[in-house]
């Protein structure tokens, strides 16, 4: 749909005051969710913010993932709670719901008044503030949204919250109508919950890959293939398409790194570029094709996400933002090692050892 306004944010020095700034414009209402949730300043600023809305009269509804947010201190859910907004926990880690207890709410969405949102892959946390370029912090990107777009991020938002509380969002505070243009950009909400049957960001990637004609830049920290998704990259190699894919050097979850690096000869021989992110964490989740189709959000290119987690990726159509992304993805490269086929090879023992325990883990990764 086209008619919309997308800004992309860098790291925590631009993604939280952004955020900060479009809840203390909140009037009507503020949705918002979120995976990951620890103690630190922005934390506690923003937990404050929200709580500051809801006893301005604001309608603020916040949707915690059960597993994500164990962390999170209490005394910032009392906070929000004692405020009078809305707090709900995603799939709570008990035994009646055990059975669902690994499929999880791994997206990021806040929407305020309905017509201003934000997602992509940032958590709250210290380790997610300054310029992603620092040691044991997160380097990540997020997007704002004005225009149509905006209201199915705030479906996606009301689809979990149903679940979670059983409350059905509506009218006119959540979803105004009609959302009038603020852009030119072409963008789409793309949503999957495979505990409901939708895996609508596997197939979404999994196109975009195979329509490839020039280029294919991919920045995610989780990369861990299926057969399919593989061949479809070196597929896309042997038709002439430059694939290069960004990835952490060093991450949260070596087993996860283990895993992915174990596919890299595969991929390596075949033509593909491979760097390792070296400044920071790297946790952003992009992709760019043809410098014409690009895509933010949670997905990683994980089991995990396409096949146990609910994600949103927002797909945006703009040959002038598709630049920014190549430039964006240019800069971290800047930053970053390449991996040869020759140096993978070399390995230690280490790494082949940490690669043979990953491998009957593959499916929850």
């Amino acid at each position: 749909m086209g008619g919309n306004a997308i800004t992309l944010l860098q790291n925590g020095e631009e993604i939280f005051p952004a955020m900060l700034d479009a809840i203390r414009a909140g009037e009507k209402t503020i949705t918002y969710a979120q995976y990951f949730y620890e103690d630190g300043p922005v934390a506690r600023e923003l937990a404050e913010t929200l709580a500051e809305r809801c006893r301005s009269g604001v309608a603020v509804s916040v949707l915690l993932d059960a597993f994500g947010t164990l962390s999170m201190p209490a005394e910032y859910i009392e906070t929000l709670r004692r405020s009078g907004c809305q707090l709900a926990l995603f799939r709570p880690l008990t035994r009646t719901i055990f059975r669902n207890a690994n499929n999880r709410n791994h997206r990021r969405i806040l929407v305020v008044d309905g017509r201003v949102g934000f997602t992509g892959g940032s958590g709250v946390s210290r380790k997610w503030m300054g310029n992603g370029r620092t040691e044991n912090h997160w380097r990540d990107t997020d997007v704002r949204v004005e225009g149509p777009a905006v209201e199915y991020l705030q479906g996606a938002f009301a689809e979990n919250w149903l679940e979670a509380t059983g409350i059905v969002l509506g009218g006119e505070g959540y979803f105004p109508r009609p959302l009038p243009p603020k852009g030119q950009v072409y963008a789409q909400v793309v949503r999957s919950s495979p505990e409901g049957g939708s895996f609508g960001m596997y197939t979404t990637f999994l196109l975009a890959m195979a329509s490839a004609q020039r280029s294919i830049l991919i920045t995610n920290p989780y990369f861990v293939l299926d057969d399919t998704m593989a061949d479809t990259l070196t597929s896309a190699v042997r038709r002439g398409v430059k694939v290069v894919v960004l990835v952490p050097g060093a991450i949260d979850h070596n087993l996860v790194r283990q895993a992915s690096r174990a596919r890299f000869g595969r991929m390596l021989r075949a033509g593909v570029e491979i760097h390792e992110y070296a400044a920071a964490l790297l946790h952003a989740k992009m992709m760019v094709v043809d410098g014409v189709w690009s895509t933010v959000g949670s997905t990683n290119l994980d089991n995990r996400s396409f096949a146990l987690n609910d994600e949103l990726n927002l797909v945006i159509y703009s040959a002038a933002l598709g630049r920014r992304l190549e430039q964006v993805f240019a800069d971290d490269l800047r930053y970053s090692r390449k991996v040869d086929y020759r140096g993978w090879r070399a390995r230690g023992i280490t790494d082949r050892f940490l690669e043979f325990l990953a491998r009957p883990l593959r499916s929850l990764m």
